[in-house]
């Protein structure tokens, strides 16, 4: 059996897409989990994007807590017998992955981009180095328990004709010790460049802070609405708020479309916005790593071209 947790359920849903390609290859069930919510309408929507039985557990825990969901996950695991373990790599999975691999004393590999069978081996890859190598590792043990980041994979469509078991079981998990204090949120401009369509990027070819409205001013035109920067920009010269930092540490994005303006295209960016539908790069250098990477290449001057770009655009649109 596969099986996919995540508290996310965008994630979740990405995840089932790779989740039933494995299982169909295993000829094995593909299990959704669900924890805390008894939410028939969301096991619903997981069986029709591709879950053969969702299984909700029901427990009083409020809030996540590793020690917990470690605890909730590893009775699931050994009720069910998943062999094949895939959890989404938020802030909270990343977390979970590890504990609940030692206590299952098995294998863990992270921020998986790939995974399908080799030699009836599980096998994975994951960006390593920054960006510059892709690490290639195998299982020897079961479970096999594997973390997904958002944007690897495309959500399968929806299928109302798929069919599928839910399963509800009540548990109780012995609490922990730890307690959360408070929950603060961060401040945010209401920006999310990981579900752009469309996404604007400037980089350290920009002279001015000010400048910046030329790649607002395309934005707009595009009916994107949503910039984007490279490291520079927002964690050095703060010209931007970290939301806006796309990159292997800042977000991982998938737009149809990402415009990548004055940026030179060190790989630590190029892992972030490397699945973009249609890249076009604008720099006066021509011999600029992000050309490697990009569809559509414009040498020269940004502050000549994106003005330019802008009025084209807004013209051919009426």
């Amino acid at each position: 059996m596969v099986l996919v947790f995540s508290d996310d359920k965008k994630l979740t849903l990405e995840m089932l897409s790779k989740g039933s390609e494995l299982a169909k290859e295993l000829g094995k069930k593909l299990t959704a989990v669900v924890i805390g919510k008894n939410d028939d309408a969301l096991a619903k929507e997981y069986i029709a994007h591709g879950a053969d039985k969702v299984f909700v557990a029901e427990t009083d825990i409020e809030s996540f807590k590793a020690e917990e969901y470690t605890e909730l996950l590893e009775s699931i695991i050994k009720e069910t017998g998943a062999e094949t373990v895939l959890i989404g790599s938020n802030k909270n999975g990343k977390e979970l992955a590890p504990r609940l691999a030692s206590r299952l004393n098995t294998g863990c590999v992270t921020d998986c981009t790939n995974l399908y069978f080799k030699d009836k081996k599980l096998t994975t890859e994951r960006i390593v180095y920054s960006g510059n190598a892709i690490a290639v590792e195998q299982f020897n043990s079961k479970p096999q328990i594997a973390t997904i980041p958002s944007k690897v994979f495309d959500p399968l469509p929806k299928d109302d004709k798929h069919t599928g078991d839910v399963v509800k079981k009540k548990f109780d998990v012995e609490k922990s010790a730890s307690k959360i204090l408070k929950i603060q949120e961060m401040k945010s401009e209401g920006v999310n460049v990981e579900d752009a369509e469309i996404i604007v990027s400037c980089g350290r070819g920009f002279k001015n802070k000010d400048d910046i409205k030329l790649v607002d001013d395309l934005a707009e035109i595009l009916k994107g609405r949503t910039v984007g920067c490279s490291r520079p920009i927002a964690a050095d010269l703060k010209w931007l708020a970290e939301e806006h930092w796309i990159g292997l540490s800042g977000h991982k994005v998938k737009p149809k479309l990402y415009i990548a303006a004055g940026i030179s295209g060190q790989i630590q960016h190029i892992a972030g916005m490397r699945d973009s539908g249609v890249i076009v790069a604008i720099n006066k250098d021509p011999e600029a790593l992000i050309f490697k990477s990009a569809d559509y290449g414009i040498v020269g001057d940004l502050y000549e071209i994106l003005p330019k770009l802008t009025n084209a655009v807004k013209e051919k649109m009426g």
